[in-house]
């Protein structure tokens, strides 16, 4: 599978799966809130596909408060042994996907990196674009897998609080929650309103077309161009607990930029009474 890009078409996936080195498929549906996504796998997934959910098997339990966030990085054992049972190999190349949008799959698809695998894609419109092509889906679940893959953590850069706080001050850290939240006019989920100091608000859905496709290279460039990215090194993502930044993590890679991830994000920031917190639509 050429893996020249971290997106795949349905077009190309459907091509790969028929070739001598198909690569292994992770439905990773979720939502902030909702059920687990097991529900939608079961009622149809691409054939051959395995679950894996996001708050269980792609993070760990929450941490206390300022400590960890929402959904902390996962164990790397804990991982390792959810990913070989989904048939996830070393050598095997990957392709992870969710409804549309691509924000659970932009957290494996990330996390997947993190630990060491080198071959990882997200399905570009997700199961909504396989499924509107008319390329078939199943009910039947395979049986576990018999992969090897062994997590190596720490093969993408990530923030810790102190780090976040100096990139925020000094560089760029974009902020990929919507812009309300960034501004402080409603926290649904978290303790505190508001956002780091110095982060600069880039709402992670921005990233994306109406149907859920990610938008052309050449527009995420001019859009974190205008963010001030061009002028960075390395550009820092945070979102509510590092799953949404993880898509903006993504579309910067696209647009080629060099990316450090805060997993902790808001969860564990706001939690941390230590911490300020900034509100209103300015930077800082």
């Amino acid at each position: 599978m050429d893996n020249t890009s971290p997106l795949i078409s349905v077009e190309e996936l459907a091509q790969a799966l028929t070739g001598d080195r198909p690569p292994v498929l992770l439905d990773i549906r979720w939502q902030l809130g909702g059920p687990p996504g097991f529900e939608d796998y079961t009622a149809g997934h691409l054939p051959g596909a395995y679950f894996l959910e996001l708050d269980r098997e792609l993070s760990a339990p929450p941490g206390p408060p300022g400590v960890g966030g929402r959904h902390p990085l996962p164990d790397p054992e804990a991982l390792g042994t959810a990913l070989r049972r989904a048939d996830v190999s070393a050598d095997r190349p990957v392709v992870v996907y969710d409804s549309a949008p691509a924000t659970a799959a932009a957290r494996a698809w990330w996390l997947l990196r993190w630990a060491g695998h080198t071959d990882v894609r997200v399905l570009d419109g997700g199961f909504n674009a396989w499924q509107a092509a008319g390329l078939p889906v199943t009910t039947e679940i395979p049986a576990p897998g018999e992969g090897d893959f062994k997590p190596v953590p720490g093969q993408l850069a990530t923030l810790d609080k102190e780090a976040a706080a100096e990139l925020a001050r000094t560089g760029l850290l974009l902020d990929s929650r919507a812009a309300e939240r960034y501004r402080g006019e409603v926290e649904p989920i978290d303790p505190r309103a508001g956002h780091i100091p110095g982060a600069v608000s880039a709402p992670t859905f921005e990233n994306n077309t109406a149907d859920g496709h990610f938008r052309p290279v050449a527009e995420l460039a001019e859009r974190f161009r205008a963010l001030g990215a061009d002028e960075q090194p390395v550009v820092g993502v945070y979102c509510g607990s590092g799953v949404t930044a993880a898509h903006n993590a993504l579309a910067l890679e696209l647009a080629g930029y060099q990316v450090a991830l805060y997993p902790g994000s808001w969860s564990e920031w706001s939690s941390d009474e230590a911490r300020p917190v900034a509100t209103g639509p300015e930077r800082g």
